[in-house]
């Protein structure tokens, strides 16, 4: 019950900041109408490119740019910080589990963020171009899929955090993995529009499970539900256990900076 209390204030905690996630999402609508643009005459200029339409393409770009704040592609944690100042000594101190406890937090902020910063960008998508909404019976597979993306997007991050107790600094860590985030998980441009080897490549990565794998379920894109869940539940497991044994050896090894 603990950790159901985290995310419950986790979710309050980032609802007191109303007027900031109505400016993230009004930032996240312009940035859909500019990559939806984009995307739209480079589908006209290919028509059925990678499978998708024109329509799925322009629904891409929204549903993109609504999942940014729960999937957290551009940030890291606030875990990071507290290693460089110390004040993850507090963090270990408690009668919880260091992961556990920030995977709480984190879902109890991707929950705010899908209704804060998620609703206004689909919602303007579908006034200018009459973006795409799944079938009723499609929604739970897609809300699945979601879930899995935050927990393999925090699996990721939080592998970054723990990293800072031997490097003292993720500055570097972390502009890797915004850009691979960014190029790899189908955020810049759908995967279905690379090569194929090269997209063969891509998808079998992590970050395919961010945003590229969520939005073909959205879409009705994926054959094979279970194979797309299998696939970021599996990476998202291999992440969280890297996390866990990373964890411990720090545990073992502790450098406080400034603490």
């Amino acid at each position: 019950m603990a950790y159901a209390w985290v995310l419950w204030f986790s979710f309050r905690r980032y609802s007191a900041y109303r007027l900031a996630a109505l400016g993230e999402a009004v930032s996240n609508t312009v940035f859909g109408f500019v990559r939806g643009y984009v995307l739209l005459a480079l589908w006209q200029a290919t028509p059925g490119l990678g499978g998708y339409t024109a329509t799925d393409a322009i629904t891409f770009s929204f549903l993109t740019q609504a999942m940014i704040g729960p999937v957290q592609i551009f940030g890291g944690m606030e875990l990071t910080q507290r290693i460089r100042t110390g004040d993850v000594s507090i963090d270990l101190h408690r009668p919880a589990d260091l992961q556990l406890w920030w995977l709480a937090d984190d879902l109890g902020r991707a929950l705010y963020t899908v209704i804060g910063r998620g609703t206004i960008p689909m919602f303007a998508g579908w006034l200018a171009f009459g973006i795409l909404f799944p079938p009723a019976e499609r929604w739970p597979a897609f809300l699945l899929s979601l879930l899995l993306a935050v927990v393999l997007g925090f699996s990721i991050r939080y592998v970054i955090s723990i990293l800072v107790f031997w490097l003292t600094d993720s500055r570097a860590l972390d502009s890797v993995a915004i850009v691979c985030s960014l190029f790899l998980s189908g955020m810049i441009l759908p995967l279905v529009a690379f090569p194929g080897p090269f997209q063969t490549a891509v998808r079998a990565l992590p970050w395919s499970g961010l945003i590229q794998v969520p939005a073909d379920v959205y879409l009705g894109r994926s054959p094979d539900l279970l194979g797309s869940f299998a696939f970021q539940a599996g990476w998202a497991a291999v992440l969280l256990l890297a996390g866990r044994l990373l964890t411990r050896a720090a545990h073992r090894k502790l450098v406080i900076q400034g603490g």
